[in-house]
C-alpha cells in the first residue's frame, strides 16, 4: 500500500537547511566525505529521495526521524491494514509487541468476525454492561473457536422417545435450547434441549409432516396435505409456543398456496420460503401472511435454503439459484448428482453452498456475486456414504450430512476456504488449482442407527437426527470441552512435577560435587583390579593342574 508520511515535509525541510547550511563544509573537505554514502531504506515520495545523491549522512536527530514504523501511521490507516487480516494473522500480530497487542486485542474486527461465522451470541447477558469493550468480542470469539473443536472429543448420546412413526425432520432451535420433530404420525413435538425431556405437542394435523421451520417469534410445519401450519409465539410462555392452543386460540393459522405436498420450509426476518412436489417455491410476506413470489421448477422441489436476497433450490437432480425480490433465475447447476438432488445447507455469509444426493456424494460450491449475474464454482467433493444423503447442516466449521445408510458424517472445511478482507472464508484460494487429492476426508463418522436418516441439525455443542426407526437421537458435546480443559491440566500437574523432580535431581549432583565422583571412580578401579588378581590365580591354579 502506497502513504506517505504525514513528518516527511518536515524532514525534507531540515535537510534543505541542514544542506544549505554546511554547503562550504562539504566544499572544503571532499576527500573526506567521498567514502561515505548513505542509503535509506525508507524512501517517501519527498524529503529523503532529493537527499539520497548527498555525500554526507544528515544529523542523528534528522536520521532517526526517517525511521518509522506502521505505529506512526494514523489509526484510520493502521484499522484498515488490519481489517485485511484473518483471525490467525491477527493474533500473530498481536504477539509482536504491546502497542500492536493492544491494538489487535481492541481491533473492532473481532466482532465482525465472531457475527460472519456464528451470528450474535445467543446469551446477549454474556457482554452485560461492557458491550462497548471490543475485547469481549475477541475473548469470546477465541472461546467459541475452541469450542468448535469439540465435536472431535467424547460426546454422551441421549435418545427421546415419544413418536410412534418415522421421523421426517428435526429442527434445533439453539437461541431458545428447544428441539422440533414431525413425522409420519402427523404429530409435531417440541423438546427441551438439555433435559432432552418432552415439552408439549400438537394436535394430530391429519397428514405426514415432512418440514419443520422456526425462530423466536414464528413456527411453521409442512406435511402432504399442502397447508403451512403456523404457531405464533407467546410471550409470556418459557417455551414460546403453545401447540395445544391452551392459552390463546388466536397464535395458531394455516397457510395455503401449494397445490402439492411441502417438501422444505425456511424463515428469515420478513420471508416465510415453502418448496413442495408441485414444483413450485413460494414466498410469503410475514407481515401481511400474503405471497408474494411463485418460483416455478421443471420437477419436483426437494430442499431450499435462503440468504439474504437470494434462496437456493433443488428440482431433480438440478440446483437454482433465485432474486428473491424480483423472482430472477440467476444461475443453474445442471446435473448436480446422479439422480435427486436431496439436501441443501448454506454457510451463514451465503457464499458457500453445499449438496447431497441420491448418489450419496456430497458437492461444495462457491457463489461469487458479480454486478451483472452470479457465477457457482465447485470447490470440493467428498463420498462418505454408500446410500442417498437426505439431509445436511451446516455451522462453521463443521458440516454435517445423514444418510440412508444409517451413518452421519462430519466434514471439517476450515482449510477449503480463505478470510477476505471483511468476511471470514469469503473467497476460496485460487493461487493453485484444488487437487481432489489434497481434499482431507470426513473426520469423524457416527453410527447408531440402523438405516434411513432422513433429517439432520447441528448446534449448541449437539447434532440431533431423527429417522426411521421413530426417535430422536442427541449426539451432545457439550462436557467435551471440560474433559480436554480436566486432560490439559493433569498433563501440565504431571510435567510441573517432572521438572520439580529434573531441578531436585541437579540440585544434589551439585551439592556432591567432584569427590564423591573421584571415590566412585576410585572404587570402580579397585573392583576392576580385585577381578583381574582372582583371574590369575586361577589361571596359575590351572597351570598347575595340567602339570
Amino acid at each position: 500500500m502506497a502513504f506517505e508520511c504525514q513528518e516527511s515535509t518536515d524532514i525534507s525541510k531540515n535537510l534543505a537547511n541542514y544542506s544549505e547550511s554546511n554547503h562550504s563544509s562539504y566544499n572544503s573537505a571532499p576527500e573526506n566525505l567521498e567514502t561515505s554514502k548513505p542509503s535509506l531504506d525508507f524512501n517517501p515520495k519527498k524529503g529523503i529521495s532529493s537527499f539520497c545523491g548527498s555525500k554526507q549522512l544528515p544529523p542523528n536527530d534528522v536520521f532517526t526521524n526517517a525511521r518509522r514504523s506502521i505505529t506512526d501511521l494514523p489509526p484510520a490507516l493502521v484499522s484498515e491494514i488490519l481489517n485485511c487480516l484473518d483471525p490467525k494473522e491477527l493474533g500473530i500480530i498481536s504477539c509482536v509487541s504491546t502497542i500492536l497487542h493492544n491494538i489487535a486485542s481492541e481491533h473492532h474486527v473481532w466482532k465482525e468476525f465472531y457475527c460472519e461465522r456464528w451470528g450474535l451470541p445467543v446469551a446477549s447477558g454474556l457482554l452485560g454492561a461492557g458491550a462497548s469493550d471490543e475485547k469481549s468480542w475477541k475473548k469470546l470469539f477465541v472461546e467459541r473457536d475452541f469450542r468448535s473443536k469439540t465435536f472431535l472429543g467424547r460426546c454422551s448420546i441421549d435418545v427421546l422417545y415419544g413418536h410412534t412413526e418415522a421421523v421426517r425432520t428435526v429442527f434445533l432451535l439453539a437461541s431458545a435450547k428447544l428441539i422440533f420433530t414431525a413425522g409420519y404420525d402427523s404429530v409435531v413435538r417440541m423438546w427441551d434441549m438439555e433435559e432432552g425431556l418432552s415439552i408439549a405437542s400438537s394436535r394430530p394435523l391429519g397428514c405426514t409432516i415432512r418440514a419443520v421451520a422456526a425462530d423466536t417469534k414464528l413456527l411453521v410445519a409442512g406435511g402432504t396435505d399442502g397447508f403451512i401450519h403456523c404457531w405464533k409465539a407467546v410471550e409470556s410462555l418459557k417455551h414460546l409456543f403453545d401447540l395445544k392452543g391452551v392459552e390463546k386460540q388466536n397464535k395458531e393459522f394455516r397457510l395455503w398456496e401449494h397445490e402439492g405436498p411441502i417438501t422444505s420450509l425456511a424463515l428469515d426476518l420478513t420471508r416465510i420460503y415453502g418448496g413442495s412436489w408441485d414444483m413450485t417455491v413460494r414466498v410469503w410476506d410475514r407481515s401481511s401472511l400474503k405471497c408474494t413470489q411463485v418460483l416455478r421448477h421443471g420437477d419436483w422441489v426437494w430442499s431450499l435454503v435462503p440468504h439474504d436476497t437470494t434462496v437456493v433450490s433443488t428440482s431433480g437432480s438440478d440446483v437454482f439459484l433465485w432474486e428473491t425480490n424480483t423472482g430472477t433465475l440467476l444461475n443453474v447447476i445442471h446435473n448436480a448428482h446422479v439422480g435427486n438432488t436431496y439436501a441443501l445447507a448454506r454457510s451463514r455469509t451465503g457464499d458457500f453452498l453445499f449438496t447431497g444426493g441420491e448418489d450419496g456424494a456430497i458437492h461444495m460450491f462457491e457463489i461469487i456475486s458479480g454486478s451483472d449475474e452470479s457465477s457457482v464454482v465447485q470447490v470440493a467433493t467428498w463420498i462418505p456414504h454408500s446410500g442417498a444423503v437426505y439431509s445436511l447442516a451446516f455451522e462453521f466449521p463443521w458440516l454435517v450430512s445423514a444418510s440412508s445408510d444409517g451413518k452421519l458424517a462430519l466434514i471439517d472445511v476450515r482449510k477449503l476456504l480463505r478470510a477476505s478482507k471483511r468476511t471470514l472464508g469469503k473467497r476460496v484460494s485460487r493461487d493453485n488449482d484444488i487437487d481432489q487429492r489434497n481434499i482431507e476426508p470426513p473426520q469423524r463418522m457416527l453410527h447408531g442407527f440402523g438405516c434411513n436418516l432422513f433429517s439432520v441439525g447441528i448446534g449448541a455443542d449437539r447434532i440431533v437426527c431423527g429417522g426411521e426407526e421413530g426417535v430422536v437421537r442427541i449426539w451432545n458435546f457439550s462436557e467435551a470441552l471440560e474433559i480436554e480443559q480436566r486432560a490439559r491440566a493433569l498433563r501440565g500437574i504431571r510435567l510441573e512435577s517432572r521438572m520439580r523432580r529434573r531441578r531436585l535431581q541437579i540440585e544434589m549432583n551439585n551439592k556432591g560435587g567432584r569427590t564423591d565422583q573421584c571415590s566412585v571412580a576410585a572404587k570402580k578401579k579397585t573392583v576392576n583390579g580385585d577381578r583381574n588378581s582372582v583371574w590369575h590365580s586361577k589361571r596359575s591354579i590351572s597351570s598347575k593342574v595340567k602339570t
